[in-house]
């Protein structure tokens, strides 16, 4: 923690951002929590259940069948699989930036230097 503390004081940052950002996630996660209409029973309804649904409506045939169609479980788990594989690459390339940019600042080099 000390270093932490170290770092900012010595980079001029402050919590005021983090924390400004963590407050904006949460808002941006309440706020249509409440605001949102209810359709029926459901508080949120996909706009892809709504667009299938006015599709349906219309009367429209399929052109073809799906070559692949999971059960639900198997859907789910690859929709995950999938979130986890996009996290996993978010997530390293930001640890791959603030690693380099931790060395360089190590090394005493900007990156403007390197150019």
């Amino acid at each position: 923690m000390s270093e932490i503390t170290t770092e900012r004081q010595k980079t001029g940052r402050s919590l005021f951002a983090p924390l400004a950002l963590v407050v904006a996630l949460i808002a941006l996660w309440v706020i249509p929590m409440l605001v949102a209409p209810r359709v029926g029973e459901e508080h949120f309804v996909g706009t892809d259940a709504q667009a299938t649904e006015m599709v349906e409506d219309t009367g429209y045939q399929p052109w073809f069948a799906p070559v692949f169609s999971p059960s639900g479980e198997v859907e789910s788990g690859l929709f995950a699989l999938q979130a986890a594989l996009g996290a996993s690459v978010l997530f390293y390339v930001i640890g791959y930036f603030h690693g380099r940019s931790r060395t360089e600042r190590a090394l005493g080099r900007t990156s403007s230097e390197d150019d």
